[in-house]
């Protein structure tokens, strides 16, 4: 389960998507999640769908790593699909025991786990073609009024970049220290709830001790080399944008324009 967690995983290429600006991803990102939110109907969710395989198509992603950044939210889509499946009031097309499907429930099973797979989908493509480098810095252009107001853009961009690029890594020393465990015959798969959650304090233990010494590492390599926060400093590869950036902006303004438009007209 812990390998099919690819949040934070980055795939290089030389695709239109990863040439795109990252602020432009960013916005397009949102624009995307607004788009979707805002989705009624079968041709509203329809258009969110296009754009989204029309952006994976673009970048080359393979759709088995999409679809593999699922598997630990699975049980998350069920039980969303459960709720709305068996707990929706409508026309009655089945019911036993005391459980009702209706016609709106299965209309709205349907449309929450596409709406739900659709979102973790497209936030996940946001990370596969963006490095956590150029998404902080781009993040950090983005906030950049925010700081005369006094917020410390650059330090909470800082983080957030920290935090993506060592979740594969955790994953990776959680992955080794459960084979070691299991090797001295630890089992995490028996037992009630209870007792598979007391199997995991023998790994969370040397997982925080392993985390907080690389947490200390970071931060005397990040002094050795003079770091002092966001004054002053420059980047090395500037941020500009490109003709196929206003496109893609377009592109996605004529999306959210065209969903909220249908959204109108069917009430």
């Amino acid at each position: 389960m812990l390998k099919d967690v690819t949040l934070g995983q980055y795939f290089p290429g030389n695709t239109v998507v990863h040439r795109l600006d990252p602020r432009t991803k960013l916005v397009m990102t949102i624009v995307y999640i607004a788009a979707l939110f805002i989705a009624e109907g079968a041709i509203s969710y329809g258009l969110v769908f296009l754009f989204l395989c029309t952006a994976v198509f673009l970048s080359k992603i393979r759709v088995s790593a999409l679809f593999k950044g699922l598997k630990p939210l699975l049980i998350i889509i069920l039980l969303t699909a459960f709720i709305n499946l068996f707990y929706t009031q409508g026309d009655v097309l089945v019911s036993f025991w005391i459980f009702t499907i209706t016609k709106q429930g299965v209309a709205n099973a349907f449309f929450m786990v596409t709406r739900i797979m659709m979102l973790i989908a497209g936030t996940f493509l946001l990370t596969y073609t963006t490095s956590p480098i150029s998404l902080t810095d781009g993040l950090e252009l983005l906030l950049n009024p925010l700081k005369k107001i006094k917020l410390p853009v650059h330090e909470l961009t800082m983080m957030m970049c920290i935090a993506l690029r060592f979740i594969p890594t955790l994953i990776e020393e959680t992955d080794k220290i459960m084979s070691a465990q299991k090797a001295r015959g630890a089992d995490f798969e028996s037992g009630n709830l209870l007792q598979r959650a007391k199997a995991l304090i023998p790994i969370l233990v040397p997982l925080f001790i392993s985390s907080f010494g690389r947490a200390d590492d970071l931060a005397t390599a990040m002094e050795c080399r003079c770091y002092r926060g966001g004054v002053g400093r420059t980047r090395m590869k500037q941020l500009h944008f490109a003709a196929r950036d206003g496109v893609t902006f377009g592109i996605g303004v004529l999306l959210l324009a065209a969903v909220i438009t249908l959204k109108i007209f069917s009430l």
